[in-house]
């Protein structure tokens, strides 16, 4: 993995880039991500069909302690892994075949759920910003077309007050 994006100022958004280069490296930098989550923190994950975002959030899940196999959830569209400790419980959501903006996420009571659960939510852009001010934006790029290209560029950054003072740099180590 390589090196985080050049130092920030307090107004800027916090950020880091990372190349990974397999499927175990995407879940290893899902499980370094969820050190840095706690009840409350909204991740919106943005990228291609099969950039990796649902195996990123399975390292979450194993990393958070959640009961249950964390799998696409593009057909029941949000699922709820509880947690098996003392950590929060794992919202994964996805919003691909979701139209609307915040009015349909709504039915999905997400803005209850947020305060005392880590909500991930993939395809979310444009979708879910209202929920709240602070978030995480995770961008997977990944090579399209003909290609068995396992190489992904990621790009974290976190956005308002509570990603201010985080050091998306660990996610590089």
């Amino acid at each position: 993995m390589e090196a985080p994006a050049a130092p920030h100022s307090p107004a800027d958004p916090v950020s880091a880039e990372i190349t990974v280069t397999s499927p175990e490296q995407m879940r290893e930098l899902g499980r370094r991500l969820a050190k840095l989550l706690r009840a409350g923190d909204l991740v919106m994950l943005s990228g291609e069909l099969g950039a990796g975002k649902t195996t990123l959030t399975r390292g979450l899940g194993e990393s958070l302690g959640v009961r249950g196999a964390v799998t696409s959830p593009t057909f029941v569209i949000a699922r709820v892994h509880p947690s098996l400790g003392d950590g929060p419980p794992l919202v994964h959501v996805d919003a691909y075949r979701l139209s609307g903006g915040l009015d349909e996420m709504e039915d999905l009571d997400l803005d209850v759920s947020l305060p005392e659960s880590v909500v991930v939510v993939e395809w979310g852009e444009g979708k879910v910003e209202e929920l709240t001010d602070e978030r995480l934006q995770v961008v997977i790029h990944r090579a399209v077309g003909d290609t068995h290209d396992e190489v992904r560029h990621v790009t974290v950054t976190g956005v308002g007050p509570r990603w201010a003072a985080v050091d998306l740099a660990v996610l590089t180590a």
